[in-house]
């Protein structure tokens, strides 16, 4: 990995192990609604994102609130809402995901480096419905075996890759969505190639999630075919009118 990934891996290590042992939680069917949710496979789903800053960019937006950030992603018609709960290089917060998760019906995703089970429960607790898993951080045993801890405290998974290797690793995670993030974690360079690379091995039958580096529905016109979703959180964050934006992404119809 590279020397910004595993100072995060390392980071969400030491997090976890400050948290509350891990221990099944009743379900509420937040993990059904948030699959459901992404059903329909004529249309562009979006999955904004809440972020203050990220590790290339720096700061991004500090001026807004995730209330009212979120509550422009809902009123526009975003699918999901993520919120980064990494705070040492993304600015994110428990926190924040629970002003979200409260302030707003659309599900939640908890989008961070997830290593550990008692991450997984801390973020259900927090109000999420559904959680990131990065495949280039855990080895098989541990992609499963956090899948398997996200379902027992009713969460969805989204498992995000970055080459073909990743994408079948990712596949054998059942009823998980799959994300390509086109952003290159050991360089943290974007190149939506990668998008369209990836995304056609993904079975239609699958929810396939394109991430980072898209402004707006024409950026998304080379993998629409592919992707039934698209994560986007700088655009939205920077855009003077973030609902706009989104509602012009999920305006869009796909073939599928």
């Amino acid at each position: 990995m590279a020397q910004v990934l595993e100072a995060l891996v390392r980071e969400a290590e030491r997090r976890s192990a400050l948290l509350p042992p891990f221990a099944p939680r009743p379900g509420e069917g937040r993990r059904e609604r948030f699959l459901q949710a992404f059903s329909d496979a004529s249309r562009m789903h979006v999955i904004a994102e809440f972020k203050a800053q990220s590790p290339s960019l720096g700061v991004i937006n500090t001026g807004v609130s995730p209330e009212e950030q979120a509550r422009h992603y809902e009123a526009a018609g975003a699918t999901a809402i993520s919120v980064l709960t990494e705070p040492s290089r993304f600015g994110g917060s428990f926190e924040n995901l629970t002003r979200v998760s409260r302030a707003v019906a659309t599900p939640t995703l908890m989008k961070d480096f997830v290593v550990d089970e008692r991450h997984l429960a801390e973020g259900a607790r927090c109000g999420a419905s559904a959680a990131l898993l990065i495949v280039r951080c855990l080895t098989d045993e541990r992609l499963h075996a956090l899948a398997e801890a996200a379902r027992a405290v009713d969460l969805a998974v989204l498992v995000e890759c970055h080459n073909e290797e990743e994408i079948r690793r990712a596949l054998a995670v059942e009823e998980a969505l799959i994300g390509v993030n086109n952003r290159d974690l050991d360089t943290l360079v974007i190149d939506k190639a990668t998008s369209e690379r990836l995304l056609p091995l993904v079975p239609p039958s699958r929810v396939a999630v394109a991430e980072s580096g898209y402004e707006g529905p024409l950026d998304l016109a080379p993998v629409a075919p592919y992707a039934r979703a698209a994560l986007i959180g700088t655009a939205f964050m920077r855009a003077e009118d973030p609902a706009a934006l989104v509602a012009s992404i999920a305006a869009l119809r796909r073939s599928a």
